[in-house]
């Protein structure tokens, strides 16, 4: 069981053996590898997302999502930040970031009212929610964030997890709420 301040409910930690086929590719994967990226493909519905499963459970770092780009793009930010993060460099958050990913990033913490919309399989590893999540904000190409004037825009591509639910513009990302 991994050291840290709070104890882990997860289904390693808690010796669950009877899991669902999807929960077991979790638990094998983040054995193997240390955690899983998850992805979302975009469908006709909206953009794609993708989001860590295992950094809480083997580092104490939050889990990461990000969402709206390419899936390999996403899947290769995750990576990378999770890697930096378990090298022993600690995720920063509200604060912009230049070298990390190949374009600024910012850190937001998730609400833990988002988790059932987009993390079910993460819910399905940890059992008990909430686990800490961070979001990986990217801007425009004019450089600006989605909560700045002008990167309204990006609501499109990419949630405003920070938010409570409801304060949340409507949009594809509330439809289903």
């Amino acid at each position: 069981m991994p050291t840290g301040r709070t104890a882990c409910h997860c289904v390693v930690c808690q010796d669950i053996n009877d899991v669902d086929a999807r929960t077991q590719a979790t638990v094998d994967t983040v054995s193997q590898c240390g955690w899983q990226v998850m992805m979302i493909p975009a469908d006709d519905q909206g953009p794609g997302w993708a989001y860590t499963i295992g950094l809480w459970h083997g580092h104490r770092i939050p889990e990461l999502a990000i969402f709206g780009l390419e899936s390999r793009l996403m899947q290769t930010v995750l990576n990378d930040l999770a890697q930096h993060a378990v090298a022993g460099h600690p995720l920063q958050t509200d604060h912009e970031q230049h070298d990390i990913a190949s374009v600024p990033i910012v850190l937001k913490p998730v609400d833990y009212r988002w988790y059932k919309a987009f993390f079910g399989t993460a819910i399905g590893y940890y059992r008990k929610p909430p686990f800490p999540v961070l979001q990986v904000v990217w801007p425009n190409g004019d450089g600006i964030f989605l909560w700045q004037h002008g990167g309204e825009d990006l609501l499109n591509h990419q949630p405003r997890l920070d938010l409570h639910p409801d304060e949340h513009p409507v949009g594809v990302w509330t439809q289903d709420l």
